[in-house]
């Protein structure tokens, strides 16, 4: 009981007096299963389970607005079901499937190795949008001698032109999947040494990678919807149209309540070239206009600055592409990401 008392004062403490927006709790497959990462309900512990719901319910009851969430590694999805229904409790929890998928996928060397079908598993979602945070970066991934992202595409050079390139493009996933987006301290400034908190990040990289960093800005602008042309991205609504194992391209359409301003189609080339007319279905037709091409020379100038033009979805007479009403061609870059709505 004392325990439990400490627990409750802590976080009471964080949300009440340091008004902190929510609560991650660490570690909670250890909590909650004899072994961790584990789901098989015959290793639960009873009184783990119960004092995450009771810290939830707790929370929910003082501060419904705010949020907690688990760091919790096994996927379980009664992480995040009510605790009346038999749950935790927690608003969301962390998807490592999302982060291996994803991080597998940069980091292999060589192209060929991309699978885009581990990509389109990483952007779908069963649960809840809300229900689960994205990531490429966090401390886990990063501290005690392990490698950053960029880093880990080519060990030693991090700030190269594949390094820059391929962990955008999973910045670029990470703020366009369905998901809570998450960075990790550093990832804006192409941070690439390993996490310590005792040593502060190099700040110097925010003027040597300023592109990079208005990269992230951007991102960040499109995925809150600032200019009211992304609305999409703010809702709950996917669909991976278009997987290309054999070029590695895959697109996907992203909606609330669908329209204009609203329906927003995202592309992502996991190869080394470009294309200057790439086939892909729309959900609608008519004019579509590019938000976001992080080939563009604004976030380095070594970047192609490959032509990512607005184009027109029409009814193609030849072909329904990717079995929709509506194609139209788009030009991206290598290792490249297009973002498009009308």
């Amino acid at each position: 009981e004392e325990v439990r008392q400490f627990i409750r004062d802590n976080a009471l403490m964080w949300l009440e007096e340091y008004r902190v927006d929510g609560l991650r709790l660490d570690a909670t497959s250890f909590i909650r299963n004899v072994y961790g990462n584990n789901n098989d309900p015959d290793n639960d512990l009873e009184d783990g389970w119960g004092l995450m719901q009771w810290i939830n319910e707790e929370v929910d009851e003082r501060h419904p607005w705010k949020i907690t969430i688990a760091e919790d590694s096994g996927g379980n999805s009664w992480i995040t079901k009510p605790s009346e229904e038999g749950g935790a409790g927690f608003s969301s929890q962390w998807d490592i499937g999302f982060l291996g998928r994803i991080r597998q996928t940069l980091t292999v060397p060589n192209d060929y190795g991309r699978d885009m079908h581990a990509i389109a598993a990483a952007i779908y979602t069963h649960e809840d949008a809300v229900k689960r945070v994205i990531y490429t970066e966090s401390h886990d991934e990063v501290a005690n001698l392990k490698k950053r992202l960029p880093e880990e595409i080519w060990p030693g050079n991090a700030g190269c032109w594949f390094s820059r390139k391929r962990s955008t493009l999973g910045a670029a996933l990470v703020f366009t999947a369905p998901g809570i987006p998450m960075l990790f301290q550093g990832q804006e400034l192409l941070e690439d040494r390993w996490f310590n908190d005792q040593q502060p990040m190099d700040w110097t990289k925010l003027e040597k990678f300023a592109g990079i960093h208005h990269l992230y800005r951007d991102l960040i602008r499109l995925r809150r919807n600032f200019d009211n042309n992304t609305r999409g991205l703010t809702g709950p609504n996917v669909a991976v149209h278009h997987i290309n194992n054999h070029d590695k391209v895959v697109a996907f359409h992203r909606w609330q309540n669908g329209g204009a301003g609203d329906d927003v189609i995202v592309v992502l080339n996991f190869a080394d070239c470009s294309y200057d007319s790439y086939t892909l279905g729309f959900p609608r037709p008519g004019r579509w206009n590019v938000r976001f091409n992080s080939d563009g020379q604004g976030y380095s100038p070594d970047f192609g600055n490959h032509l990512g033009y607005d184009t027109e979805a029409q009814t193609l007479r030849w072909s329904k592409p990717d079995g929709m009403m509506w194609g139209a061609n788009v030009g991206i870059g290598p290792y490249s990401a297009l973002i498009l709505s009308q």
